[in-house]
């Protein structure tokens, strides 16, 4: 069984809007987190400045593309732990957020989203090919965390 999600809607998204508290500092949503903590292991001060300034998840996604030193090699080592971290204090520190999150036990979440085969499945939920995991198009690394996060 699987429980789908994409878009900022989802409380499962990295772009819903939410504050937490993490290492000393407030974020707006778990994207915020991700990307300055992106910006902040290749030292690139201008853009973890910029990606606190922004209330935009899409425009913190933009700066942290640009990241100065960035080594695509290297994150990807520690990329999936960041977005645990981010996440584990999303829920934990929000009530009704774990609650949802936990309302999905004994399924997979799967980030079905079709621009992502990374992140996600690189598919819309709508598509035949999300019922099956070896049909999917992609890794779905944050519907993985999420659920590891969740049991």
């Amino acid at each position: 069984r699987f429980t789908y999600f994409w878009r900022y809607e989802s409380p499962f998204s990295q772009h819903y809007p939410v504050t937490f508290e993490l290492d000393g500092m407030i974020f707006n949503c778990a994207e915020q987190y991700y990307m300055f903590k992106k910006a902040e292991h290749f030292d690139d001060t201008n853009s973890m400045l910029e990606i606190m300034k922004s209330c935009k998840p899409m425009e913190q996604k933009s700066i942290g593309r640009k990241v100065v030193g960035f080594d695509k090699e290297v994150w990807d080592k520690i990329s999936r732990a960041v977005v645990r971290k981010g996440n584990y204090a999303k829920f934990s520190q929000n009530e009704e957020l774990l609650q949802i999150l936990l309302s999905t036990r004994g399924t997979t979440l799967v980030e079905a989203s079709p621009k992502d085969a990374l992140w996600g499945i690189n598919l819309e939920a709508d598509n035949y090919l999300v019922l099956k995991r070896n049909w999917w198009r992609g890794q779905n690394w944050l519907g993985e965390e999420l659920t590891k996060l969740r049991d």
